[in-house]
């Protein structure tokens, strides 16, 4: 039954359908094969189920502020306040981009959007003192990796649902912060050395009058991170409201204070998050449908007896949850492979007293990884297509960024308190 399924949903993948077909339409034809019992209405009802968690509210105010902001002016007052700090020290151009994806991340919660609001704007700087084409987009789309992990990450949202086991959204969103951080970090280090070896020029320093006036234009941007994870962390919002009040802030923002967008074109922003939002809630309906079938055939304790044996070690488990995810978010987009592959694996965590929020950070820093690393990762492609440039241009520089993910994934493994330590009590 396995082989057909994943048969099937090959063909059409081949048969160049978008991923919502495959993952819809193979579990009805083996449900319909190898479980005739089971009526079409029960699959109507799993579509419905994919969709009604209250959580899911979420997902299309996150989008809907973050498509407010692409919008607007914040990308930039972000962009120049943090260059006004760090611009002039070797590599601080790097620096910047890194830090500025790290920063929209928390508002946009998606690497796509990240791509596009920071990379425009960054990478004309980071060719303008000296870098080369391909180590400006590599940095880009690696940097955008941190939008999964820094709240509101809309990947913690899905594996939150996929989970199915009463996971906080708000202990999630906490949990992602110091791995977000560690990725910016090791970035910051890694372009400081390689702009001292490479003698990249430095940027002009600006004075402290003008770092006063960056600071002052990007103080309400920043402000959208401290109130969402601020909030979230006090129990002020839960992640749902905190979402609603996250579309608040960014139309005052950008409509009211910087009038950087007029109001006639709401209807515009608004219809680009229903068509973002209605692929997303497709796919979260079929990945349900999938899951039930996958629960149903018990699908999962096979894979998990097969692959993972039947007393596995918590670190063990971890390794080949980072191996699956990271490889699947190479082929695939991480939003389906967290719903296929997130139902497979939760109960094999479980027998190995692995916290859930652990895996959570786990799932999302690899399909993070996995979205920026060829042969086909999403952000690769965004980039491809914001840049107009070739696949192979794009993608000659990431292996570092790789290795280096690669190494913190490894260190988040070995030590969950790197996840876990923010949670309060």
């Amino acid at each position: 039954m396995l082989g057909t399924l994943i048969a099937i949903m090959v063909i059409l993948l081949l048969l160049n359908f978008p991923m919502m077909v495959p993952l819809i339409v193979a579990p009805i034809v083996v449900l319909l094969i190898f479980f005739p019992n089971l009526g079409p209405d029960l699959l109507m009802d799993q579509l419905i189920t994919g969709i009604e968690s209250p959580v899911l509210i979420a997902v299309p105010l996150f989008i809907f502020a973050a498509d407010i902001m692409t919008s607007g002016k914040t990308s930039n007052r972000l962009l120049d306040f943090i260059g006004a700090f760090v611009g002039h020290i070797r590599g601080g151009y790097a620096i910047t981009t890194a830090a500025a994806c790290t920063l929209f991340g928390a508002i946009s919660g998606s690497t796509q959007a990240t791509v596009v609001a920071i990379g425009r704007p960054m990478r004309e700087r980071l060719l303008k003192v000296g870098y080369k084409d391909s180590k400006a987009m590599a940095l880009i789309i690696n940097s955008s990796d941190v939008a999964l992990l820094i709240p509101p990450s809309i990947g913690m949202i899905i594996y939150a649902l996929a989970a199915g086991t009463g996971v906080s959204v708000g202990d999630l969103f906490i949990a992602g912060i110091i791995p977000g951080i560690m990725v910016f970090l090791s970035f910051a280090i890694y372009n400081f050395i390689y702009a001292k070896i490479k003698n990249i020029p430095l940027a002009p320093q600006v004075t402290w009058r003008e770092r006063f006036i960056s600071l002052r234009r990007a103080l309400l941007p920043l402000g959208f991170p401290v109130l969402v994870v601020g909030g979230i962390y006090t129990g002020i919002f839960t992640p749902v409201e905190a979402a609603g009040v996250s579309v608040l802030y960014a139309f005052l923002l950008e409509f009211i204070f910087f009038k950087s967008i007029h109001i006639k074109q709401l209807p515009k922003i608004a219809l680009s998050t229903g068509l973002v939002t209605s692929a997303v809630f497709i796919l979260v309906a079929g990945g349900q449908v999938f899951t039930f079938l996958i629960g149903y055939a018990r699908i999962p304790q096979q894979i998990t007896e097969a692959v993972l044996g039947t007393d596995p070690s918590a670190i063990y488990v971890l390794i080949i949850v980072s191996i699956f995810f990271f490889v699947g978010c190479m082929f695939v987009d991480p939003i389906v492979v967290i719903l296929i592959l997130t139902p497979i694996f939760v109960p094999a965590a479980q027998a190995a007293d692995i916290d859930l929020i652990h895996l959570g950070v786990i799932v999302t820093f690899q399909a993070a990884l996995g979205s920026a690393t060829p042969p086909f990762g999403v952000d690769i492609f965004t980039a491809s297509a914001v840049f107009n440039k070739p696949y192979l241009e794009v993608i000659r520089s990431t292996p570092p960024y790789i290795v280096m993910l690669l190494v913190i994934g490894v260190l988040l493994i070995l030590f969950p308190e790197l996840s876990l330590m923010l949670i309060p009590e």
